[in-house]
């Protein structure tokens, strides 16, 4: 089994683990599990973050299977126990962000849909919730309604971003695509201090997202790369065109984290805002990682989800 158990935290009981090879030959590494609670009420897909894997989500799969649900996750290519775009697997990297479709396309069609029980909803974090949000757009329909913690709509920290795209666009034409970004470095982000971390408050749970990345050198990724960076901004733009939302149907849930320093919480609110069946809910106090939060933020979290899948809209 290609899954990393830690002490604490071991793998959840009835997983299926494994790897599948997409049409443009990069594996992808998945794993799936089915309810434990009743009444078994369909399949949540796991759409997770930059920098993310599976293990990380033992917590949530455990939760969600008691609540009825089964579960199926996966790591994004560059990331996880999948396959990796440069010599150095620790730069975080894609050459287009629509590759990241052919991930999910290939998760859903050999994975989801064979074997896993419908109906399905999807349970998406920051780079994960960009991507379903364009899956969406481009009027793909497994899912009947997605959860977005904090989605990548647009990067706090890029404050000027028609400036940066060109000299991005350049760097990458003169082939500094693959290097990290100034200032950056392949050294895994989970192995920061947690002192002044941006993505939670809640010290066991940072320290277990370092403990995987010190038990498995896979689990550990460094800062984008230039060409993901660029490849970040191009569809962040697109989700500020003002026409952008008319394209969405699919109904969803934006849940924003109050103090989030990375991902900026009020166009999250504006995005939500423009949506036709959807809307946003903010946390207060929340960092980033929502699900990987003190356990008072993530009950709020949780409420959220209660409510909208299936359910109410509890922003309406």
């Amino acid at each position: 089994m290609d899954l990393v158990a830690l002490p604490d935290r071991p793998i959840p009981a009835g997983v299926r683990a494994g790897t599948i090879t997409t049409a443009d030959r990069i594996p992808i590494r998945y794993a799936r599990w089915e309810a434990t609670g009743a009444p078994r009420r369909g399949t949540v897909v796991i759409a997770q973050g930059r920098a993310e894997f599976i293990e990380k989500y033992f917590e949530v799969v455990e939760e969600l299977r008691a609540r009825g649900f089964g579960v199926l996750a996966f790591d994004w290519r560059g990331q996880g126990g999948s396959g990796r775009l440069l010599a150095d697997g620790r730069k975080g990297h894609v050459r287009r962000f629509s590759d990241y479709q052919t991930d999910l396309e290939t998760v859903m069609t050999i994975v989801g849909l064979p074997d896993c029980r419908p109906p399905f909803y999807a349970l998406g974090h920051s780079m994960g919730g960009a991507i379903l949000i364009e899956a969406a757009h481009a009027g793909r329909t497994w899912f009947d309604r997605m959860v977005l913690a904090a989605p990548m709509v647009a990067l706090a920290q890029v404050t000027r971003p028609a400036l940066i795209r060109p000299l991005l666009a350049a760097m990458s034409l003169a082939g500094f695509g693959g290097a990290v970004i100034p200032g950056g470095s392949p050294r895994p982000v989970a192995l920061k201090p947690f002192e002044g971390n941006p993505v939670t408050s809640d010290p066991v749970r940072y320290a277990r997202t370092a403990a995987y990345a010190e038990a498995d050198a896979r689990l550990g990724l460094g800062a984008p790369t230039i060409g993901w960076v660029r490849e970040a901004l191009a569809v962040t733009r697109r989700f500020a065109h003002p026409l952008y939302t008319r394209g969405l149907r699919q109904p969803m849930l934006l849940v924003a984290a109050a103090r989030d320093p990375l991902i900026d919480t009020p166009r999250i609110e504006d995005f939500a805002r423009r949506l036709k069946t959807g809307g946003a809910v903010v946390v207060p106090g929340a960092l980033h990682e929502l699900m990987q939060e003190r356990d008072e933020i993530r009950s709020q979290f949780w409420a959220a989800f209660d409510a909208f899948v299936p359910g109410e809209m509890p922003f309406l």
